[in-house]
């Protein structure tokens, strides 16, 4: 089965860190990404660009509307995403857990829904 993990953290606090914590965070993905091309499970997984360059978008009576920046403000933004191929939820959340991220942040674990067509 096909599970994301949707990485959250705090932008700002990240921005704000040390260069020298940002290379090792940045360490400690590189350190993961070699594990996971090891493993096999991961099919997917992407970094994203901050929330500043997110535009929303909403249909509302037939009109599209856009709104510069993120669905919701929090204290954590969606950075990056895994995608990764396990034989269950107990698995995929092992990987999850091994996830840089999730020590500051949270990372949510979700089934893709797979559709017969």
């Amino acid at each position: 089965m096909r599970y994301v993990c949707l990485i959250y953290s705090d932008e700002a606090a990240e921005s704000a860190m040390p260069p020298e914590q940002q290379k090792a965070l940045f360490d400690q993905y590189m350190a993961l990404e070699g594990e996971l091309a090891g493993s096999g499970i991961k099919k997917a997984g992407e970094a994203l660009q901050p929330t500043s360059t997110a535009t929303t978008v909403r249909i509302r009576d037939g009109k599209t509307l856009t709104t510069d920046g993120p669905f919701a403000e929090t204290k954590e933004q969606l950075g990056g995403f895994y995608m990764f191929e396990c034989k269950d939820l107990d698995e995929a959340i092992k990987w999850a857990a091994k996830i840089p991220s999730a020590k500051g942040g949270s990372v949510e674990v979700r089934p893709v829904m797979e559709f017969d067509m």
